[in-house]
């Protein structure tokens, strides 16, 4: 595939994991370079944004959009991975009712400080925390803040396991999430399943399941699995160049001279601080930001 770019929205089933997910894509679609925004677990299912060729350059900027998900806690056991997947490591009696739980969620602040679980992918002096903790080897994960904007309970009709919903920031680990939340009622707990509905833009309605992808005959992808590199931005700065001497010098890295004036008043106040997006027919070309009336490309894609 040349010169192909763009995202596909997978919607991930349990059972595999993210590079698994992935590994399928590339060597199906015989796909040079690819990425995704987001790892899910392997016993996770749900979105996953996936970056074809040189838009694997923007996968920072999806990673730093809101994920919505759905989980399932399981009360009165607490696990090794602080999952379903991990060994039983302490149990309790206490099973908490919705009154009890709905009072917690709600005491939760907006910026919260969490341990990443140790078979998580955080890096502890280079090496991945999961690697380590298949290895037994004693080591710990410092606390990190991260973003909870929004969490309620949507079924608690079952005796020791209660689905909640969460709007989350970057770095968010529900895992954790799970833990701290049984702690917090004085009981233990683990996710036993866990759904994520939205990354972004990137939603369940324009998703493909991977196996629905995989099926796909020819081995060349189409308009309707690839979205176009900048539709999945949300709340960016772009600016449409179509002058083919512009698109020359920025593929040389090269200062281009842009009219401000095309931006909206709005958007005038915080474009000297901001990352800006220089587009063609949709895709992204580079970005980088401004240097007086000069654009300055950070990162080009063509």
């Amino acid at each position: 595939m040349i010169n192909i770019q763009g995202w596909i929205n997978i919607y991930k089933p349990p059972k595999i994991s993210s590079f698994g997910a992935l590994k399928k894509i590339k060597k199906k679609f015989n796909i040079s370079k690819i990425g995704h925004g987001g790892t899910l677990d392997p016993l996770a299912e749900g979105i996953l944004p996936v970056a074809i060729g040189k838009t694997t350059k923007l996968i920072s900027f999806i990673n730093n959009e809101i994920k919505d998900y759905e989980f399932e806690i399981k009360w009165g056991e607490s696990t090794s991975t602080d999952d379903l997947e991990g060994e039983v490591i302490a149990k309790s009696l206490k099973i908490p009712n919705i009154n009890e739980i709905n009072n917690k969620l709600g005491e939760f602040p907006e910026t919260i400080f969490q341990t990443p679980p140790k078979s998580s992918a955080v890096k502890i002096n280079g090496i991945r925390a999961y690697k380590l903790f298949k290895q037994n080897k004693n080591f710990e994960i410092k606390k990190r803040s991260v973003k909870l904007y929004e969490a309620k309970v949507l079924d608690s009709s079952k005796f020791n396991l209660t689905k909640i919903y969460i709007k989350c920031g970057k770095g968010f680990y529900v895992r954790s999430f799970a833990r701290d939340l049984a702690e917090s009622l004085g009981t233990k707990g683990h996710v036993f399943s866990l759904k994520r509905k939205k990354v972004g833009k990137f939603v369940l309605k324009n998703s493909i399941l991977l196996d629905d992808l995989l099926k796909i005959r020819q081995r060349q992808l189409g308009f309707r699995e690839i979205q176009p590199s900048i539709s999945m931005l949300d709340d960016i700065l772009a600016y449409e160049i179509d002058d083919e001497n512009s698109i020359e010098k920025i593929s040389q890295g090269n200062f281009i001279k842009i009219d401000k004036k095309k931006f909206s008043k709005k958007s005038l106040d915080q474009i000297e601080s901001s990352i800006i997006f220089l587009t063609f027919k949709n895709n992204v070309l580079s970005y980088g930001k401004f240097d007086g009336d000069f654009f300055k490309p950070k990162k080009v894609l063509i």
